[in-house]
């Protein structure tokens, strides 16, 4: 039998930083994600980009945040990731 704390406590959970692109949810967010990767035959180095729903308790991001999420339990359907720290503010044009 392994040891419970071992089970529950994921070591290293993987997180990712990303552009807020939607935030009208109520406490979540639409996280983009970019990398670079080479194609497979031409090998030009491309952008791919992916989604993430990520969970914002306090609702303090706005469109544009750079921020940085990590990976944790399905709170929802989609959303398994959670918010860490807003890195960088998007400039607030009125």
């Amino acid at each position: 039998m392994a040891d419970q704390s071992s089970i529950e406590k994921k070591s290293n959970p993987r997180t990712v930083t990303g552009v807020v692109v939607s935030n009208k949810m109520n406490k979540s967010i639409t996280v983009s994600v970019e990398r670079k990767v080479q194609h497979p035959l031409y090998g030009k180095v491309i952008r791919r980009s992916s989604k993430l729903h990520a969970h914002d308790e306090e609702n303090t991001c706005g469109v544009g945040d750079t921020v940085t999420v990590v990976e944790c339990r399905p709170l929802s359907k989609t959303k398994t990731w959670l918010l860490q720290s807003i890195d960088d503010r998007a400039e607030q044009t009125v």
